[in-house]
């Protein structure tokens, strides 16, 4: 590139100084773009090529995520499974990605992976939670003490709910009242829980007490009736109706059936009602605790 070369003559002194100095400085400036321009272009372009690489490959992330769930799907993959191997894969396609944009800015990926493999021990003992919990996962997605869509209580925090999600650190649940509960894959693995939907049917017991001077025959009788007319009872299963104990104000009678898990609360919800109004219209008396008062003059 050719340079600017102004001679003055014939001009008062002041005028020709600072166009001198208006040439000087556009001389230094043409110099400064020649020299680092090319270096300015050439990385704004590599920026340019990374930010594209990285749209597309974001695009090609969610289609490969898309499509191998798509297929764990139809092969009748558990649904925890998916959402585990589906967050795992997300976090090694990003990883792979940004080493791909690495190597585009001149990075040596060889010398980085020997880095984060020498720091990988002090990484593990800086993050030993989150390792337990990756853990956690792996052992809950391989013992299956629980899956999507169960109903689980964790007996260690009183914790209870249905599990939407398992992720690669944490479970999460959904309480009846539609709160939302993280708790991390380790403490699940490693402690006591109740998985109330395991089985395909639930056990309920009712509990009801009658006065010593009621009639005990027709109040049992009563009971069996509402046990033949529930249809949330399952028919195959024993359903019966015993005097349990002789208690101090009650003779306690206890109504046991077998109802599919999801019924368990509006069975026991009904049936409860229902022997309370069907007592009352047959004069069964329900006792219940009272104190007399005596009043002396």
């Amino acid at each position: 590139m050719r340079y600017l070369t102004l001679t003055v003559t014939e001009l008062p002194g002041d005028l020709g100084t600072e166009i001198t100095s208006v040439t000087e400085q556009i001389s230094r400036t043409q110099e400064y773009m020649d020299r680092y321009l090319p270096s300015v272009v050439s990385f704004g372009l590599r920026l340019l090529f990374a930010v594209i690489v990285f749209l597309i490959g974001t695009k090609l992330i969610k289609l490969l995520r898309k499509i191998i769930r798509s297929s764990m799907e139809r092969a009748g993959a558990d649904v925890g499974v998916i959402q585990f191997l589906d967050s795992l894969l997300k976090v090694i396609f990003y990883f792979v990605l940004i080493m791909l944009i690495a190597s585009g800015f001149g990075v040596d990926t060889t010398s980085v992976m020997a880095l984060v493999g020498s720091a990988g021990l002090t990484i593990g003992l800086a993050f030993q939670g989150s390792l337990s919990n990756f853990a956690g996962g792996v052992l809950i997605l391989l013992i299956k003490p629980f899956k999507v869509g169960d109903y689980i209580i964790y007996i260690e925090d009183n914790l209870e709910g249905t599990v939407s999600e398992i992720q690669m650190f944490y479970t999460t649940l959904l309480t009846v009242d539609n709160r939302k509960v993280v708790i991390p894959n380790g403490v699940l693995s490693n402690n006591s829980l109740i998985n109330v939907t395991a089985q395909d049917k639930r056990r309920l017991d009712i509990d009801v007490g009658i006065g010593y001077s009621s009639d005990l025959k027709l109040a049992k009788e009563l009971c069996e009736k509402l046990l033949e007319e529930n249809d949330k009872i399952l028919r195959e299963q024993e359903h019966l109706v015993v005097v349990d104990s002789l208690a101090d104000s009650a003779v306690m009678l206890k109504l046991r059936f077998w109802v599919r898990p999801e019924d368990y609360w509006p069975a026991k919800w009904k049936m409860t009602e229902d022997v309370k109004l069907l007592f009352d219209r047959n004069g069964i008396e329900i006792p219940f605790n009272q104190l007399d008062v005596n009043i002396r003059k």
